[in-house]
């Protein structure tokens, strides 16, 4: 694929396939770089499907970078609450209170690129699809599709791979759409090229794809970064009191999750005596696999850097991933007692 004639050919079938298989996703139906910017933060690690119930709902609450940058930080985390990665909640107030005071939306990639939390790939997609500027777009998907195309073995986790990479995807990009031409590219590597099983006969640019002709889909992209999965076993106390829950908050100084609420452990309450368990659930953070167990206690009398907090009020309040897996067990538990009383009568 070096000619000028068949990088105008892959262009032209990439652009066609996605004018007519594009999903219908909300951030697709805007140019207003804000909701782009929010749609492209909130997408970093994390699923489409997980992403579509909160990108609305946080733009309904936040609307522009004024009521974003404004907002209270617990109400941002609360929002944010179950989508992981908090970090990103944090940079993105930053960069809307930088942005506010600025009094707009910068219009350049290298602006862009400047704000708390932004990176190559989020500037190249902000830049691209809100504002038509030509920088190509490099992740995970079109890493997978270009590694493909040429059948090229060179490792992704490296720098030296990302360098290549991307300067390959700045010769594909085309100029005068960037933003279709990013989004086309991202969409296959999504819906078509996957990593697993790839849908070739349905890839609008399978003949310009060397991995194909050569039938080795399945060793491309390389990447030669091992990840060792590590296994490690919790316990969470529910301690429960006049439809009160006793928990307690991460410091704003903490680098992780700053604000969040959590479930106490023995670290909390060195002296607790366990009691029933009450369920347990899996739970996974980058190369971490967690199973917690989820323990009733009694009340203690000390209570340490612990909070009595309303059980109707958890919803307001920024209460991390694991403790709304611990509250759907214990609610799942309630659920099945009560069924099991109702049967009795």
């Amino acid at each position: 694929m070096n000619s000028d004639r068949s990088v105008e050919e892959l262009r032209s079938a990439l652009l066609g396939w996605y004018a007519k298989n594009r999903r219908d996703l909300p951030w697709r139906r805007t140019r207003d770089p804000y909701a782009i910017w929010i749609s492209e933060t909130m997408l970093q690690q994390t699923r489409v499907a997980a992403v579509l119930p909160y990108y609305e709902r946080f733009l309904t609450r936040f609307p522009d970078l004024e009521s974003l940058a404004s907002a209270p930080g617990e109400e941002v985390l609360a929002r944010w609450a179950g989508l992981g990665y908090y970090y990103r909640a944090r940079n993105l107030q930053k960069a809307a209170q930088s942005m506010a005071e600025a009094g707009r939306f910068p219009g350049d990639y290298e602006t862009i690129r400047t704000l708390p939390g932004v990176g190559d790939y989020t500037a190249a997609a902000v830049a691209s699809i809100a504002f038509g500027l030509p920088h190509a777009v490099l992740d995970g998907n079109v890493f997978r599709v270009l590694s493909r195309l040429r059948a090229d073995p060179t490792d992704i986790s490296s720098a030296k791979g990302r360098k290549h990479f991307s300067a390959i995807a700045d010769s594909l990009l085309d100029r005068e759409q960037p933003g279709p031409f990013n989004q086309a590219l991202m969409e296959l590597g999504a819906t078509v090229c996957l990593s697993k099983n790839p849908h070739c006969l349905l890839c609008p640019i399978a003949q310009h794809c060397a991995a194909k002709r050569l039938g080795e889909q399945s060793r491309f992209p390389v990447n030669r970064k091992k990840q060792v999965s590590v296994k490690e076993e919790r316990t969470l106390f529910w301690i429960e009191r006049e439809n009160q829950v006793l928990a307690w908050q991460r410091p704003l100084t903490e680098r992780l999750m700053p604000g969040f609420w959590e479930l106490p452990e023995m670290e909390q309450l060195p002296g607790i005596k366990p009691g029933r368990v009450l369920g347990a659930f899996r739970h996974g953070i980058t190369i971490h696999d967690y199973t917690f167990s989820v323990v009733q206690c009694k009340p203690p009398v000390a209570i340490g850097c612990c909070e009595w907090l309303p059980l109707s009020g958890l919803g307001a309040r920024p209460i991390s991933t694991i403790f709304n897996k611990a509250l759907k067990v214990v609610h799942k538990l309630a659920r099945s007692a009560a069924a099991a009383g109702l049967q009795s009568r």
